[in-house]
């Protein structure tokens, strides 16, 4: 599945078929145990200089897939191609150098620093390890950064508990800058902060992503931010891609019913308005134990007997809008 983006052709990062299961013992001497598919099948494509918001709710597999893009868990299956280069397949020293053009802000911001080191350490460690520069080269990059994010050059002698939330995340943000990525992936950035620190931090990453050409992975499932910072969303739901198209198309004309549902419950900001909603069925099934057909169908208003038993292919709806769904009758 390739879908032109922003002009480019080729993707920078093409992901076919990406698995990452994990298997659960239970019982005694867990001799009884399940899989459970936390990414099971993704194709997806990410073009130079753009944004993708990845979206759906908590346990989905979002943070999995970011994670297991950067080999920091091991797929299951699946390719994953930088530039045409199977990150799977690469060796030691191969991942290594690839370290470089691929990065990660993480969610937390107080558990991702070390609180043994000072921020200079910190925000300085990649270039150490990739012996960038001497050490006064790399402490002034480090400054450098400090800067650029926000915060004071001399902050580099201080620890991570002297500073905010809001500061930490911009450190955490200058780390992964320090190498001068192509490919950043933002794992849910702004959950742990304050909202007002919030509006900060994303213009941020706009600004950061204007300055230097970056691409973004950005992961969240605050809908609101995704809509401001995104050129195109996706939507998971436990291990699957179930839609995906341009912003303005998937926020204007949302077709999957797990699509339409996140978006109508969106809060509206008056007390008494009065909105169309999806209402979902409850899940009874077991975790792990998804059904052989769509895995959005014990929830789904929508379901027929061929929903339960045989699984949609993930086809394009319009241009560039991409649905996971046996039925056009239910888009709207």
């Amino acid at each position: 599945m390739t879908v032109k983006a922003n002009g480019h052709e080729n993707p920078l990062l093409m992901l076919k078929d990406v698995k990452k299961h994990y298997t659960v013992s239970r019982g005694l001497l867990g001799r009884n145990s399940s899989v459970i598919r936390a990414v099971d099948g993704i194709d997806l494509d990410i073009f130079t200089g753009e944004t993708l918001g990845l979206v759906g709710e908590s346990g989905c597999g979002k943070s999995t897939l970011g994670r297991t893009i950067l080999r920091l868990e091991e797929a299951s299956g699946g390719e994953i191609l930088y530039e045409g280069r199977n990150i799977l397949r690469m060796n030691r020293q191969e991942l290594h150098r690839l370290r470089r053009k691929m990065q990660i802000i993480f969610q937390d911001p107080y558990s991702s620093l070390n609180p043994r080191q000072t921020v200079g350490r910190i925000v300085g460690e990649g270039l150490a390890i990739h012996k960038v520069g001497s050490a006064q080269e790399r402490k002034d990059r480090v400054q450098y950064l400090m800067d650029v994010v926000g915060l004071r050059p001399e902050h580099i002698h201080r620890y991570p508990h002297e500073f905010s939330g809001g500061q930490r995340q911009r450190i955490g943000i200058a780390r992964a800058l320090a190498l001068n990525p192509e490919f950043i992936i933002c794992d849910e950035p702004l959950s742990a902060l304050d909202v007002s620190i919030q509006a900060q931090v994303i213009n941020l990453l706009k600004d950061l992503q204007e300055e230097y050409g970056l691409t973004y992975l950005f992961i969240s499932h605050d809908l609101s931010v995704v809509r401001y910072i995104s050129d195109r969303v996706a939507v998971m739901y436990l291990g699957n891609l179930m839609e995906l198209a341009p912003r303005k198309d998937l926020f204007a004309r949302p077709t999957h019913p797990y699509t339409q549902a996140l978006l109508q419950a969106i809060p509206v900001p008056d007390p008494e308005a009065k909105k169309e909603r999806v209402k979902l069925l409850e899940d009874t099934s077991q975790q792990g134990m998804a059904p052989e057909g769509c895995t959005f169908a014990p929830r789904c208003p929508h379901k027929r007997e061929e929903c339960l038993n045989q699984p949609p292919p993930l086809t394009e709806h319009s241009p560039g809008h991409w649905v996971r769904c046996h039925h056009d009758g239910v888009r709207s």
